[in-house]
Formats: structure tokens, sequence, C-alpha cells
């Protein structure tokens, strides 16, 4: 009844109807149904005093110490997968970039390309996931935008999501201060996103328990920095996975990786997974996992700090930074030898975030 008073309000002839409806071009126009869509579906959802203003722009209080920014595009496919959706993944992705400058992550804007045709049931969902991912990290979603694109041009859901965060005095975190010496660790267990999407491709028959592991970090970032401020890089391994993420690392600070295979933390069934799909589990993505470098007095003291939280408790010290003029990640393996723990070449998992 409250929903029919406020549509009759706003001079619309019905309410939405979230249950059989389908997106259509209307709702891209710019004219009544795109308002419409605005009002009962994003506004509902995503509702605070920012985005209250309805102005093209959101207008919030200065933060104090450096601002970071970051956007991110999110296409994965299939759009809903075990322990997550687009509409979470795509506010963890950009809250995630933003805090492993040391940030805290303050508002975000979201961006929608919706195809004509899709179930508006779909695109609830999505929002609502994306209003309770924001609420759940203390981000408010303050300014978006919605376009409509023709049936066949699109693939239901693409949105863009924008960060805005504050980096606290004295925090100095940044790809290029790896140093040779440092240890290298991550987080949690490798690759579980990656193999929980690829679970549901249609052209594969492979199952596996394993959910994805998306989720907020910067609450850990805050843990990470409260008990070793001086962090010299933080970086989360999403497409390409670690081996692509420590190749930039090396890059930016011209340095090399040494990793040892018996220290990685991987799922039993992500190992059976990949080996069934023949990827190997250090270039598949994470979307809830962050790697760490650090000197190596703060490794043990950022370790105990990692593993005492919860998104954390699975952490290891993976490896080190050695000195290498040609910046390779190497990889001591479990049978005693090296290998080069090469970029990736091509696209071995589309679509994956």
């Amino acid at each position: 009844m409250e929903q029919a008073l406020s549509t009759i309000k706003l001079g619309y002839t019905r309410p939405l109807d979230f249950k059989h409806g389908r997106v259509d071009m209307t709702h891209g126009s710019g004219g009544r149904a795109m308002a419409q869509l605005i009002d009962e579906l994003f506004m509902a959802a995503f509702d605070n005093e920012f985005l209250r203003q309805m102005n093209d722009q959101a207008c919030f209080p200065a933060p104090g110490g450096r601002i970071v920014m970051s956007t991110d595009s999110h296409v994965v496919s299939p759009l809903f997968f075990p322990g997550g959706d687009i509409g979470c993944l795509s506010v963890h992705g950009t809250i995630n970039d933003v805090a492993m400058s040391g940030a805290k992550p303050l508002y975000l804007a979201a961006s929608f390309i919706l195809e004509e045709g899709f179930p508006l049931a779909d695109l609830k969902r999505i929002v609502e996931s994306m209003a309770q991912a924001a609420r759940d990290a203390g981000v408010a979603i303050v300014t978006g935008d919605t376009k409509v694109v023709e049936q066949g041009k699109g693939d239901g859901v693409f949105i863009t999501t924008t960060g805005i965060g504050a980096v606290p005095e004295g925090v100095n975190i940044s790809g290029e201060r790896a140093r040779p010496g440092d240890k290298i660790l991550v987080s949690g267990t490798l690759g579980d996103h990656g193999v929980a999407v690829m679970s549901l491709r249609e052209n594969l028959t492979f199952h596996t328990s394993i959910e994805s592991d998306t989720a907020a970090l910067h609450e850990l970032v805050a843990a990470m920095v409260a008990a070793a401020p001086d962090i010299h890089v933080l970086r989360d391994p999403t497409r390409g996975g670690l081996a692509t993420t420590l190749n930039e690392i090396a890059r930016q600070s011209a340095v090399g990786m040494m990793l040892h295979e018996d220290k990685l933390p991987v799922r039993e069934q992500v190992k059976a997974a990949c080996e069934f799909l023949g990827l190997d589990p250090l270039y598949v993505a994470n979307e809830g996992k962050l790697v760490a470098i650090c000197a190596p007095q703060d490794a043990g003291r950022l370790l105990q700090a990692m593993r005492a939280h919860p998104l954390g408790r699975d952490a290891a010290i993976v490896g080190e930074v050695i000195e290498d003029t040609r910046h390779f990640v190497q990889m001591e393996t479990a049978f005693g030898g090296r290998r080069v723990v090469d970029w990736l070449t091509g696209e071995q998992l589309p679509r994956i975030c």
C-alpha cells in the first residue's frame, strides 16, 4: 500500500512489476519510466542523505588525509555464482582497490548498463545485493547512472563502480616500495573465486562446492596497518591471480620475487578443479584476498594480525623479494626445482569479474 501511494504521488500509473517485469528502452530514455526505475529501485535500495539530494553529482564533506580514487567495471558471467553475484562483487572490488592504499573507503558511485528485456526481478536482486554489501562495509553509494541498450547488444547487466577513500597520515603503501629481503604474505586460500565462477559456465560439466571469496577487505587492512604501519605494498590479486599481481609489483619496484610452492594456501578442491581444467591456481582470480609485502622484521607481527581477522585466518608467508635485474617472479617447487612464474599470456579466464 505504501509503495502504491508513493507511486501515485510521483505521478506513475502503477508500481514496477518486479516479479514479471522486464527492462525496456524507456527505462533508459530519461523520461518518466527511467525516473520510476530510479525511484522505486535504486533510490529505495541505496537510500542515504547524499543520494537523496537528487543532483547530477554527490556533494559530501572532504575527509582529512590524502584522497584516493579507483574505478572498476564488472562484466562477470554468469551474473549469479556460488557465494555472490555481480552486485556484491561490484561493491567489494572497488572498495578493495581503494583499501589497498591503506585508505578507509568512504563513498561509491555506481553506473549500470542494462540490456533490454532483462528481468526486473534479477535486477532487483542484484541491486539489493549491492546495497547490502555497501551497508555491511559502511560505505555509501552516493551517485550513479543508468543506460539501456537494445536486446542483443549487451549481456544482461554491466556495472561500473567508482570509489573514494582517505589515507591516514603516515601511511605510505605503494607498488614501488618492495625491497630485496621483504617478505610476501597472502591473506588466504587462492583461486576460490575463479573456480566458483567456472563451475557454472555453460560449457563446463565440472562442479565443485567451492564458493567465491568475494568480500570487502578494508577492515582487514585497517587491522594490518595498526599492527605494522610500514607495510610496503598491498594488492588484491584479482584477474590474473597471484602470479600476475607479483609480476606487476616486481616491475614497479624493479626487483625479483621468490615463491615457495609448499607454502601457498590452495584448497584441495581448487587444486583438483584446476588440474581437471588444465589451469594453474597461481593465475586464477580472487576477490576476497590480498597480497602484502613488508620488511622481514614486521612479517611475524603482520601475519599474526592477519590471522586474528576472519578474512585472514588462512594467511601465510609464501615467499620473499629478491634482487633480480630481470624482475622475474620465480617459484621453488615442491620437488626442489625452480620455475619462472611468468606473466599470463592471453585470456585464461574471460568474464571472471
